[in-house]
């Protein structure tokens, strides 16, 4: 129990490049940049592939892999780094390093397999082109990648656990900027004889192996192409293996730079560069390999910007008189009133308690805080985003009609992504916000400062603004041929697409890359700001400061579930049941309850919020 006592309150220091400040805002754009064009660049890669039918090859399946593999290296080591730079710390918190471990094995030996196996599939394409697709079926692709992610995994998990029966006595400084496995090594306190059997093992196993597979292939390779007579028939050869070729001298040379330097070099410079060049600067050059040098890739990226052209190019005339209808929530006439009454009597009760929030936080000094600046953020997005749908539903109710013109729709698909995206970021912000007042509570005026505040605010405005006008642009040019009935209640980008005669592969294409960035990303910083939480609430001694603490995030927390659930359930409603009334039901919850729910819980749940408006409404008082 002695070895979990001590490394359950251990916390490593990350020394990083550099000490000087002047250099921080340097290092801090300079991987910024270099991270998003990872990013960026291996996601094109994956899009290409993936909407384009004639890179639905073995080859091209096994480079998205390695693009999706190349995301996560990066993603494994550059985040924290450039939170510690931009938070002025330098700590990393025994979970956290374990997790970095586990991770970057897992996504080092996966790219390593899968370079190996991309060699197999330039042997057989050249050595055996006849049976090619015959051996390379999609079974085997898939099984190939399969095994090669869970050798991965295995390795990840062995050198996860050999770091977790470490014994560490005092908190300890790594002269890195993530958590190296060998560096670990150097810094415990216990027997580490069995920890280097393993490790010459794994590396004989994951690195001498994959590399002589490699040999092997290319050794197969250059017989067969000496035995072509023509000469276009050898180049074309070349061209299909040079890039992978590049790739896996890239990957396994700075590899092998990173080895030699921690083993033979006494500077940590020297270990800190070799290891950039290795984990940050390999993932961002291969996407421009492939890219620059293959054909098919540049071919599929060029028709995917002539989509884009051609979509903007193609208006369609009928879009200009064009008239939905929207079948709303029920067509039985004695329903109406009560439908009208329930939801005029939520949207007045959301209007008023997000109001009264706002108007609690800028009448209060108490309140001038970052935490309450983003509530009363968020609850200006609640009031419109209730705004853009129910007024109009209301109308329609009261009036008997169901028409909505082409314009007012556009607008309603316009708003009705802006604000969730924008309460998407604000949530995401929160978390930050409260990680940094938890986990770094002498620093948190100085982060959190009124400058960045409003950047951040301005940020998530600005994100929210330009990915709406993105999809409402591309949908500007879809064609309607008919007045078309939406079985809903207002209208949502999912449904109009629905009704259009047009191609919408974009359009399709645009709603699954945001989701995923706006919807995982957001989320993940969500998971990563709590789990540092616990563990610094876990650290605490007084009941009293967990108790705070909770109750500073447990309001937050509520939103949080609320928001997402809500979501996930519109989600999975609209596409797995065929029953339209259970998706309304589900967007009622989303777009309706979630707004009017979230002023309660900040107010109920929170001491300060609930005295502000008593100040307030005493205040009132005194005026009548």
């Amino acid at each position: 129990m002695e070895p979990q006592n001590l490394t359950a309150v251990l916390e490593f220091l990350l020394l990083g490049f550099s000490e000087d400040p002047d250099q921080q805002p340097i290092l801090f754009g300079l991987f910024l940049s270099m991270y998003l064009v990872t990013v960026l660049g291996n996601l094109l890669i994956i899009l290409a592939i993936s909407s384009d039918s004639h890179l639905h090859t073995p080859m091209y399946f096994f480079l998205s892999s390695l693009s999706l593999a190349d995301i996560g290296f990066s993603t494994t080591t550059i985040p924290k780094m450039l939170v510690n730079i931009h938070t002025h710390s330098k700590s990393i918190t025994y979970v956290g390093c374990l997790t970095q471990v586990s991770f970057f094995v897992l996504f080092g030996c996966l790219e390593s397999l899968l370079l190996t196996v991309m060699a197999y599939d330039c042997l057989v394409a050249i050595c055996h082109p006849l049976h090619y697709p015959v051996t390379m079926s999609s079974h085997l692709c898939g099984l190939l990648v399969l095994v090669s992610f869970s050798i991965s995994l295995l390795s990840s998990q062995v050198h996860c656990t050999m770091v977790s029966c470490l014994t560490f006595c005092t908190d300890v400084e790594i002269p890195h900027f993530f958590c190296d496995f060998p560096q670990l090594l150097k810094l415990t306190c216990s027997d580490t004889s069995t920890n280097n059997i393993v490790i010459v093992l794994v590396g004989i196993i994951l690195g001498f192996l994959p590399i002589s597979g490699i040999f092997f292939s290319y050794y197969k390779i250059i017989s067969s192409i000496l035995r072509v007579s023509l000469s276009g028939g050898r180049y074309k050869a070349f061209s299909t293996c040079g890039s992978h070729l590049m790739v896996v001298c890239l990957f396994y040379g700075t590899g092998l730079g990173v080895y030699l330097s921690s083993s033979v070099s006494v500077s940590s410079s020297d270990s800190v560069v070799a290891s950039v060049m290795y984990t940050i600067v390999t993932p961002m050059l291969n996407p421009f390999i492939y890219s620059l040098r293959n054909k098919d890739i540049k071919g599929a990226l060029w028709r995917i910007v002539s989509r884009i052209y051609i979509c903007y190019m193609e208006v369609g005339n009928q879009t200009r008189v064009l008239e939905f209808i929207l079948l709303g929530l029920s067509e039985d006439p004695e329903l109406q009133p009560i439908l009208f009454g329930l939801f005029l009597s939520m949207y007045l009760v959301t209007v008023l308690g997000n109001l009264l929030i706002i108007l609690a936080v800028s009448s209060d000094s108490h309140l001038h805080t970052p935490m309450y600046f983003f509530i009363s953020n968020l609850s200006f997005v609640d009031v419109c985003f209730s705004t853009t749908v129910v007024p109009k539903m209301l109308v329609n109710i009261h009036t008997g009609s169901k028409g909505i013109s082409y314009l007012d729709c556009l607008s309603q698909v316009y708003f009705s992504m802006f604000f969730p995206i924008l309460e998407t970021l604000l949530l995401t912000v929160m978390a930050y916000d409260r990680f940094v007042a938890i986990c770094h509570p002498l620093h948190y005026m100085v982060i959190m400062n009124p400058r960045l505040c409003g950047l951040l605010a301005c940020i998530t405005w600005f994100i929210g603004v330009m990915i709406s006008l993105l999809h409402i642009s591309l949908m500007m040019h879809l064609t309607f041929c008919q007045d078309l009935e939406i079985p809903h209640f207002f209208c949502g980008l999912a449904h109009v697409l629905k009704l259009v005669c047009s191609d919408t592969f974009l359009n399709s294409m645009l709603i699954y890359i945001m989701t995923g960035v706006l919807g995982v990303f957001p989320l993940i910083g969500i998971l990563f700001s709590y789990t540092h939480i616990v563990s610094s609430l876990r650290k605490m001694s007084s009941s009293r400061g967990k108790q705070k603490a909770f109750s500073t995030c447990g309001s937050h927390l509520s939103v949080v579930s609320l928001f997402y659930g809500t979501g996930v359930g519109v989600h999975f409603t609209s596409s797995v049941t065929h029953s339209s009334w259970q998706v309304l039901i589900a967007s009622v919850m989303y777009t309706v309850v979630t707004p009017m729910l979230n002023p309660f819980i900040y107010s109920l749940r929170n001491k300060d919020v609930k005295g502000a408006l008593e100040r307030l409404l005493s205040r009132a008082a005194s005026y009548l």
